[in-house]
């Protein structure tokens, strides 16, 4: 059976909104999994309305729910450097009780109208897409190490140089969390293939599946070409939600689940109506 879970993008909304959602989704049992996601300025809506940072405020969330698994999809691997990023994410399996699940991306493209100016705005370097994309597959193999490692190691690769890396405490899952990639193209779905536990791709609904299907069989091929079992890899999708035409939302989940997309993620946009996690659960999950 797929698992059903919420995104709440922590922009143009105030923290005790997002943390209402989460609450309420913590003690329904057909949510199982809740997200944010990793920018650091608005990328809809006022440009210069609020968005949180988002390991941050998952930390905070992480304290304030039980049973939800949590997570940002995705993390963008340009923000942090990536042995600073493995003790933030141990930190926050830490704190939720090992309910972590680590999505990572290579970060926005250069043809993301608003992608430059979150790097601008932070003095944050922002390298081609093959440099991403490369970077992104040094960064799962330091963090795993860093969540393995039981003493400091060097690392000399063409991204990343540490020295002495180390990270204590380590996560409460062991090897440590799963580690969730999201990204669509061809480049990103062989890191996927590699290191993913899971891999995300955004929807928009049942017209474009044949696209995101299409996608998936290309995530096989790279596996199949590595040894590796494609079925190892579960296929998540992340798709909007209409609150007034629920049907249609109801369709696209119908259409992703028949092409093999056993977890989902519904994006639910602010505000927030009164009891949306309930009204995801009876309207979406159930009635689906």
């Amino acid at each position: 059976m797929p698992s059903f879970g919420i995104m709440t993008a922590p922009m143009q909304v105030g923290y005790h909104d997002v943390l209402r959602v989460w609450r309420e989704a913590d003690a329904i049992a057909e949510i199982e999994h809740a997200w944010l996601f990793d920018h650091l300025l608005p990328i809809a809506g006022e440009l210069n309305g609020p968005a949180y940072e988002g390991w941050t405020l998952l930390s905070a969330l992480a304290a304030q729910t039980r049973r939800l698994r949590l997570g940002l999809l995705v993390t963008s691997n340009r923000f942090r450097p990536p042995a600073m990023l493995a003790k933030i994410a141990a930190t926050v399996d830490v704190v939720s009780g090992g309910r972590l699940d680590f999505g990572i991306g290579a970060g926005s493209r250069p043809d993301h109208p608003l992608a430059r100016r979150e790097y601008e705005a932070h003095g944050l370097p922002f390298h081609d897409f093959a440099h991403s994309v490369g970077s992104l597959a040094e960064a799962c193999t330091v963090i795993r190490r860093m969540w393995t490692a039981t003493e400091p190691f060097d690392f000399d690769g063409a991204y990343v140089r540490l020295t002495g890396a180390f990270c204590n405490p380590k996560p409460v899952q062991r090897p440590g969390p799963p580690i969730v990639i999201g990204g669509r193209s061809s480049a990103t779905l062989r890191v996927a293939a590699e290191h993913a536990d899971v891999w995300n791709i955004p929807g928009g609904d049942a017209r474009d599946i044949d696209e995101v299907a299409g996608r998936s069989a290309l995530l096989d091929r790279y596996c199949a070409e590595i040894g590796r079992d494609p079925a190892s890899i579960t296929r998540s999708i992340h798709l909007p939600v209409s609150y007034d035409r629920p049907q249609a939302t109801r369709d696209a989940i119908g259409e992703a689940v028949a092409a093999g997309f056993q977890h989902v993620v519904l994006g639910l946009s602010a505000p927030y109506p009164a009891g949306v996690a309930r009204w995801v659960a009876d309207e979406l999950v159930r009635a689906r």
